[in-house]
């Protein structure tokens, strides 16, 4: 009978090939990871919109939430996003969100104030960067 010589890269590969083969069964057992990229919140640099003052004018902050509203701008879109705690406008140049999809976004907190009638009725948004 001929004997077969295996070299020792062809070894290696035929190892690797196999433990790759065997952790990839591993990991398909049927089982949640418990990773739900849905409710993936980013972390500690998230705002929550609640949070978001006035006195923040001109800092910029992360935030999380659903899309609720859009409005289209002359060359902008404004989405109105909803993090359950609370609701902010956020201005940008990308048009691409739809209602309903959660997003992540980064902006400069501003504040357009709105005298009227001896009251005050400004609003805090976001401009994205």
């Amino acid at each position: 009978m001929p004997q077969t010589k295996i070299s020792s890269g062809g070894l290696f590969s035929v190892v690797l090939f196999f433990s790759f083969v065997t952790g990839l069964s591993a990991c398909s057992n049927g089982e949640n990871s418990g990773i739900n990229l849905k409710n993936l919140n980013i972390g500690a640099n998230v705002t929550q919109i609640q949070k978001i003052t006035q006195q923040d004018q001109n800092n910029t902050v992360y935030i999380q939430g659903k899309v609720e509203k859009t409005a289209s701008l002359i060359k902008q879109k404004a989405y109105q996003i909803n993090d359950s705690t609370g609701k902010i406008w956020v201005i940008t140049n990308q048009g691409n969100f739809q209602v309903g999809e959660q997003v992540v976004l980064k902006g400069n907190v501003q504040y357009k104030s709105i005298p009227l009638a001896g009251k005050e009725y400004g609003e805090i948004y976001l401009e994205e960067k």
